[in-house]
């Protein structure tokens, strides 16, 4: 299945000119803007998917509390999402994003939209009345209202259960496959203040992306993330190559964790992409002492999405 990887993170941030400013003062890199030196190498690894599973959210939130994985997001329209929400609430500090659902990509395992299907019947698939399972199909089928309405519902759904989400992002990065889902996305994350994912290094994947933001806009530097032509064999060495090889700025390293069970299995089967397989071997690097000391021997220091986040609420 094609799935286009974690398509990118926005930071909005309000700016205004100090009272007698004539022009605007050149703009910081992200991380000096964060109160750290301009060498300062900063990294977001985040977790996506939880509320899909209970596999998901078991591995997820055992590697939040290692404080390895520093950031996750919750699909709303999902089964497990109730579990998550649980851990949500007993857990305020635990920087959970939402990752905004309209597609539904597994086999057998499949669910539909929060808000009913009468009210926004373009992102159904009607073979099936499910969520499509493609990032590019769902987008040429949905009508944008439609599409702008479940995303609000999923917010509320998510704030009804007692999250308070500290960033947005979009699952198979279907918000950011057309000029007008990303700008009425945008649209939605300032109202809700909330900071959305893009970076730099994925601008020329979608060009509208960069016109769409204003000279003042703060992005992250890059976006890090495993594909299918990396061999299981070779998962660590990506990894530790990474790490090893960051840059100064602020990276989000994206992963998917889960534990390589019956449950994981079933709802994977026949897609060893983003797989049962593929979360294990997520789940054992990000959680291991090795990739520890990677972080310590490289001057790595992890930061959350709340963090950045507070940058909108500077004048």
């Amino acid at each position: 299945m094609k799935r286009i990887s974690v398509a990118a993170l926005i930071v909005f941030v309000v700016s205004s000119l100090a009272p007698g400013q004539t022009s605007p003062a050149p703009a910081k890199a992200l991380n000096e803007r964060l109160g750290y030196p301009s060498d300062a190498k900063l990294l977001i690894v985040h977790a996506d998917d939880l509320g899909m599973a209970h596999s998901v959210n078991a591995a997820s939130v055992k590697a939040l509390e290692t404080g390895l994985v520093s950031s996750a997001s919750i699909m709303v329209p999902c089964p497990w999402f109730t579990e998550i929400a649980a851990y949500a609430r007993k857990n305020a500090g635990a920087d959970l994003g939402l990752h905004l659902t309209l597609t539904s990509e597994w086999a057998f395992y499949r669910w539909g939209p929060v808000l009913s299907k009468e009210r926004v019947p373009s992102l159904l698939n009607n073979k099936d009345g499910y969520l499509y399972t493609l990032e590019n199909e769902a987008a040429a089928a949905m009508d944008v209202r439609e599409a702008e309405a479940e995303i609000r519902a999923q917010i509320e759904r998510a704030r009804a259960f007692g999250i308070v989400p500290t960033h947005l992002d979009s699952h198979m990065g279907t918000l950011y496959q057309s000029e007008a889902l990303f700008k009425m996305f945008l649209r939605v994350a300032r109202e809700n203040r909330l900071p959305v994912r893009i970076s730099r290094d994925r601008f020329p994947q979608a060009q509208f992306i960069a016109s769409a933001l204003a000279p003042d806009d703060v992005v992250l530097d890059r976006i890090i993330d495993i594909g299918p032509d990396v061999k299981p064999e070779q998962w660590a060495a990506f990894y530790t190559e990474a790490i090893k090889n960051l840059r100064p700025g602020v990276t989000e390293l994206v992963v998917h964790l889960a534990f390589d069970d019956e449950e994981m299995r079933a709802m994977t089967i026949d897609h060893p992409a983003w797989g049962s397989a593929w979360r294990q071997r997520d789940f054992d690097f990000f959680t291991s002492d090795a990739f520890r000391r990677l972080l310590a021997e490289h001057n790595v220091k992890l930061i959350t999405w709340r963090e950045v986040g507070k940058l909108l609420k500077k004048p």
